[in-house]
């Protein structure tokens, strides 16, 4: 079973899609893979982390990028 926080930024015809495992329906789309990449981020690191994996136009994947939990209330390091 895979982390539901995952997404993977994939090409379509209207644009660059976030799209999760295993959803119907996009979480975001964008005009560039460059934005689509950012809003991916975001959005797991806020849903508590997890990976990005991100697609070519070929539709393989090309990279993947592990993203660490956002918005953790506790600042303090060590």
């Amino acid at each position: 079973m895979s982390n539901p926080n995952n997404r993977h930024v994939l090409k379509r015809d209207d644009g660059w899609a976030v799209v999760a495992p295993d959803a119907k329906r996009a979480s975001a789309v964008t005009d560039t893979q460059k934005e689509a990449i950012s809003r991916a981020k975001t959005i797991v690191g806020n849903a508590g982390g997890g990976e990005v994996s991100i697609h070519g136009t070929d539709g393989q994947i090309r990279a993947a990028d592990t993203v660490k939990p956002g918005n953790d209330p506790r600042n303090i390091k060590g």
